[in-house]
């Protein structure tokens, strides 16, 4: 049974800054292609950052590129999320995902095939 447990999330004020991580079991974790979607109160989930297998390629959302950083232990099977100078437009529900398979639609929720349940960041003005 594959499992994705996020951890890390909190209450922070602006500027602040926040590290996710995401422990996966279950799955072949060194060969799985890892992200981070967000979903704010009243909006859809959206795509934050992607990591492949390897951890040689990443991939950012416009809004958190050059304040977030996406990285993986593959020897430890946990992925993270640094997320620094947190704005309040940061808050949301964090959600880590995991896919079998490379796709250039990686910003489609649609492409992952496990999901964990999710961590809250909360950033206060």
């Amino acid at each position: 049974q594959v499992q994705l447990v996020e951890s890390g999330g909190g209450l922070v004020q602006a500027g602040g800054s926040l590290r996710l991580s995401c422990a996966a079991s279950g799955l072949t974790f060194s060969s799985s292609h890892m992200a981070w979607f967000r979903q704010a109160p009243g909006k859809e989930r959206e795509f934050v950052a992607h990591i492949t297998w390897s951890g040689s390629v990443t991939y950012y959302a416009d809004s958190v590129k050059g304040r977030f950083t996406i990285s993986r232990d593959n020897a430890e099977n946990t992925a993270f999320l640094q997320m620094n100078s947190l704005k309040p437009e940061d808050t949301a529900v964090y959600y880590c995902a995991a896919s079998r398979k490379f796709t250039w639609r990686l910003r489609r929720e649609g492409e992952y095939d496990f999901w964990g349940r999710g961590t809250q960041v909360t950033v206060s003005s």
